[in-house]
């Protein structure tokens, strides 16, 4: 059975950081490549970044030099790093693996607000 969980969401400042993670299980982690997407209140869902089995990263426009993401294949788990965070970055943020099917997380809400 394929578990992804989110984790490390919660409420911040404009200007603040948060550090999310998702740990895999079910999958040979260090063959799929690892997102994250968002999905703000009342919108689509919107992709944000994602990394390769080989470490190659893409960023949306929208978040890029302000968040990275980086995978860590011994503990099967991928991270998103969110500085400068603006309100415009709230949403419930969700991970996915591909590799031969696309599995996802259940999400975890960042809200951005002063």
């Amino acid at each position: 059975q394929v578990q992804l969980r989110e984790s490390g969401g919660g409420l911040v400042q404009p200007g603040g950081s948060l550090r999310l993670s998702c740990t895999a299980s079910g999958i040979i982690f260090s063959a799929n490549a690892m997102g994250w997407f968002r999905q703000p209140p009342g919108k689509q869902r919107e992709f944000v970044a994602r990394v390769l089995p080989g470490g190659t990263t893409y960023y949306a426009d929208s978040v890029k030099g302000r968040f990275a993401i980086s995978r860590d294949n011994a503990k099967n788990t991928v991270y998103l790093q969110m500085d400068s965070l603006k309100p415009e970055d709230t949403a419930v943020y969700l991970c996915n693996a591909l590799d031969e099917e696309l599995y996802w997380g259940q999400g975890t809400q960042v809200t951005v607000t002063s």
